[in-house]
């Protein structure tokens, strides 16, 4: 760190998505209703999971779990983002620079092996589902949970490691919304080929070993339903092909931006916004919408909490008052 405190640069200018000022209004109101959609979203799948006895079970755990860390990965960034629509000057500093980079790396990391634990569970249940229950106990799904956060952990402390002490003595300006780690490695005063190596390396293993797994999961599920009931195979594709769609949108711009040396293209902060925005918001649609239960324990939620209370249903005490 001693390096990293001696940098003349002290703050880095984000350009945003875009210099428009005619698009700054329409990205700000957009990016806050998709925020708060998340939020909200997310937040309401938790409480559906941890307060109906019908989800216990471990795919609703891992659910809840991954649309916490959707709320984590969607909110690092995107609320500096929305306040900067509305500024001219977006600058973070170089501690706040570090941190963004250190957050998204987390949640990403870990992410990945969460939607590994969700994959590895639906093969379970349909590949073995007679040792489902003895499999896929409380312990497994803490453990799966545990794994994901320790591996997202070990993820982002490893790629600071290559950049936190880097020097940045003249240039400042990131041509992203947020602090996007080849972009700001790019920024050092030194020839950063050899750190560049070693963060793809790190972000490669990574990313194509659990896209890899996701995708034999998937491969083994399908081929499993293949020789059952035609009405079993068709809700088994039309699962696996949302899923699919979703595993693409976050792996796919992942995959794109750090599995090779380093060369920045224009569509890169395009492609940052699938996995930082879009695939939280497209988690609770695929994972959630899509399935009976869910969306039943959510009604019987919601229409506890909104709807009015008769009379008949209030308490005696306060009945009492009323006359």
């Amino acid at each position: 760190m001693g390096k990293a405190n001696s940098s003349v640069v002290s703050e880095f200018v984000l350009l945003g998505l875009s210099s428009s000022q005619e698009l700054q209004l329409f990205f700000f109101v957009f990016f806050s209703t998709l925020y708060v959609v998340i939020v909200l979203g997310n937040l309401l799948i938790i409480i559906t999971v941890t307060s109906d006895n019908s989800l216990r079970s471990p795919m609703y755990f891992l659910l809840g779990n991954l649309s916490f860390v959707d709320i984590c990965q969607a909110s690092f960034a995107t609320p500096k983002m929305i306040a900067g629509f509305l500024s001219e000057h977006k600058t973070i500093s170089f501690s706040g620079c570090i941190a963004q980079i250190f957050f998204i790396h987390l949640f990403t990391g870990g992410e990945m092996v969460l939607l590994v634990s969700m994959a590895y569970d639906r093969y379970v249940a349909i590949c073995k589902p007679l040792h489902y229950v003895v499999i896929m106990n409380q312990r497994t799904c803490t453990v799966l949970v545990m794994i994901s956060w320790t591996v997202g952990l070990i993820h982002t402390v490893s790629q600071l490691s290559f950049t936190v002490n880097l020097p940045f003595c003249g240039p400042n300006i990131v041509d992203s919304f947020f602090c996007d780690l080849p972009r700001v490695t790019k920024l050092a005063c030194l020839d950063s080929y050899t750190i560049e190596i070693l963060i793809v390396v790190n972000s490669g293993i990574l990313s194509l070993s659990t896209f890899s797994l996701l995708v034999s999961s998937y491969i083994i599920i399908f081929v499993t339903v293949w020789f059952k009931s035609s009405a079993t195979m068709a809700k088994a594709f039309s699962t696996l092909a949302a899923h699919i769609t979703v595993v693409i949108l976050f792996f796919g711009p992942c995959i794109f931006i750090y599995v090779w040396p380093f060369t920045i293209y224009p569509v890169d902060k395009v492609l940052a916004i699938f996995y930082t925005i879009f695939t939280p918001i497209l988690n609770p649609i695929i994972y959630t919408l899509r399935n009976r239960d869910m969306k039943a324990a959510m009604r019987k939620i919601v229409t506890h909490y909104l709807r009015p209370k008769k009379i008949s249903e209030t308490p005696l005490a306060v009945r009492s008052s009323f006359y």
